[in-house]
């Protein structure tokens, strides 16, 4: 479907108030409405379901795990590659309505839900390794390349009854912002099917957010996880360095990449975040974490967590110019609604940022040594086998083709000057961070995941504030704030992420004011374009 068509598409959606019937779905999608009904056992409505709800549905007898994925699947057939096409999902787990199947048995024997993630379709991005699925990276090299084990998190949500149902596309090898793959192609926005939805996670973001799953991962060298959630009014949380493993999942930085949950609500990312934490002796960094986690992150959320908080609003942060407005908008109601719950915002300017920003990337030395290693670890029979090997079947997209070879030439990074001075500067614009919070005797900082909307399709991703959380390793939430202005390619107008940042391991106060907030204002809406089937 050109752009012209798809334009029509989300036109109509929009005028029908989302509800309308997409023409020629597959009689299987027909099929299965998203109401998933029962007779005589109420109802269940797929549309924006949370692990609560369902494990609600399960126990009152109205779901089964085989219902639940085969609406979800319905929904990938109808909309990733008809319909609006988001192209959001590479791969459809084949053995999902089976698992499925297995955890209604289990249930029906014990009574009992098998774990916190029970009969939860999980949609991974396709950088996390699958020992059922091919882990692509979204390159066409890679398509069959069968990884020996699960990552270190996929296992642990497996163990804790979550179904994978599928792989989704990403910005190839997560190295870039937009979401277009040499395998998958581009990914939409459902929002606004002539933008791209953030990256370099945006295939969970989009699939997240049009329901196609209820749980998504994404990594975070960036801000792959919180510009996808800004794009598709989700919840993104960017872990401090040290909580949760990065082992088997394609890297691109030894010190920058962090993995974590992408969500529809505050308290869906506190459950799989629960569930992802945790020791690995494949990741050593994640020793750090011992005795830094919860019993549960979901044990903080209260909706009167606002008040009496103080939040810090970084100036610097936020755009000056006309194309900033909109944006800013969004942020200053986010604010006004803050403090309306109790909480004291105070604006201030971080001049580190702005000195400091823009040298404190050090994927680029890194990224050769990481990539090696992670070929080492695959098995003999893996179509690609070494680094080099990728980068000479000139496979990924231009953009990416040019930032692997970049990345191969680059011999001996972790002894580089440049590097080292990287290093240093990380140092410095975490200690200004952390003294300025400390000055100020604030909580949390509050700002704009990316300054403007985000970016049409073919364009560049710009104005992105990822760098205060990947430069210092403190920890940022993102969540929706709101909406721009609707136009008649954005029937909902386009999301705009709100995004705070702590100290270290302070994530159970960061996802209690995202959820304070989200509490008051309600601010996500499910995306037009991916209405209900009937």
């Amino acid at each position: 479907m050109g752009t012209i068509d798809r334009r029509r598409f989300i036109g109509a959606v929009g005028a029908a108030g989302g509800l309308g019937v997409v023409a020629g779905l597959p009689e299987a999608a027909s099929a299965h409405g998203s109401a998933g009904r029962r007779p005589g056992k109420g109802r269940f409505e797929l549309i924006e379901a949370t692990v609560a709800g369902i494990h609600e549905a399960y126990r009152r007898g109205q779901l089964t795990c085989r219902e639940l994925v085969r609406q979800y699947l319905d929904r990938i057939a109808a909309y990733d590659k008809r319909g609006p096409a988001l192209r959001s999902v590479i791969t459809v787990n084949p053995r999902a309505l089976e698992i499925a199947d297995e955890l209604d048995r289990r249930y029906r024997r014990s009574g009992r839900l098998t774990g916190p993630l029970h009969g939860i379709p999980v949609i991974l991005k396709d950088n996390f390794d699958t020992v059922d699925m091919p882990t692509t990276g979204g390159n066409l090299a890679m398509r069959e390349s069968r990884p020996s084990r699960d990552a270190f998190t996929v296992a642990k949500m497996r163990a804790a009854g979550a179904i994978i149902l599928a792989k989704s596309n990403l910005q190839e090898f997560a190295r870039g912002g937009n979401s277009v793959s040499s395998l998958g192609g581009q990914v939409l926005n459902p929002y606004d099917l002539s933008r791209t939805p953030g990256g370099s996670s945006g295939g969970t973001g989009a699939a997240i957010a049009a329901n196609f799953g209820v749980l998504g991962t994404g990594s975070d060298t960036g801000q792959s996880i919180r510009s996808p959630a800004s794009a598709n009014s989700l919840v993104g949380v960017r872990p401090t360095r040290g909580l949760v493993s990065r082992a088997g999942v394609i890297p691109n930085s030894l010190t920058q990449d962090e993995i974590g949950p992408i969500t529809r609500t505050v308290e869906d990312a506190a459950r799989l975040l629960d569930v992802m934490v945790g020791f690995d002796p494949a990741d050593p960094i994640t020793a750090f974490g011992v005795g830094r986690t919860p019993r549960s992150y979901l044990d903080r959320l209260d909706k009167n967590a606002l008040r009496g908080a103080r939040i810090g609003a970084i100036k610097n942060l936020y755009g000056t110019e006309e194309r900033h407005q909109q944006v800013n908008r969004v942020m200053a109601k986010v604010a006004a609604t803050m403090r309306a719950k109790g909480a004291t915002v105070v604006e201030f300017d971080l001049p580190a940022y702005t000195e400091l920003a823009g040298a404190v990337a050090t994927s680029q030395w890194e990224a050769r040594t990481m990539m090696d290693r992670y070929f080492d670890s695959l098995p003999p029979t893996a179509p690609v086998q070494t680094f080099e090997q990728l980068v000479a079947s000139h496979t990924a997209v231009p953009d990416v083709q040019a930032s692997l070879e970049a990345e191969l030439a680059v011999e001996d990074g972790l002894n580089n000057p440049t590097y080292k001075d990287r290093t240093l500067n990380r140092d410095k614009l975490r200690q200004a961070v952390a003294a300025k919070m400390a000055e100020l005797d604030l909580d949390a900082i509050l700002y704009p995941l990316q300054k403007v909307l985000v970016a049409e399709v073919g364009t560049a991703q710009l104005e992105r504030n990822g760098t205060l959380s990947n430069g210092t390793g403190f920890p940022g939430v993102c969540f929706p704030g709101g909406f721009s202005a609707p136009t008649p390619t954005a029937p909902l107008g386009v999301p705009v992420g709100a995004e705070l940042l702590g100290r270290d391991y302070s994530e159970p106060l960061l996802l209690a004011l995202a959820y304070a907030y989200e509490q008051a204002a309600h601010p996500r809406k499910a995306p037009a374009s991916t209405p209900p089937l009937r």
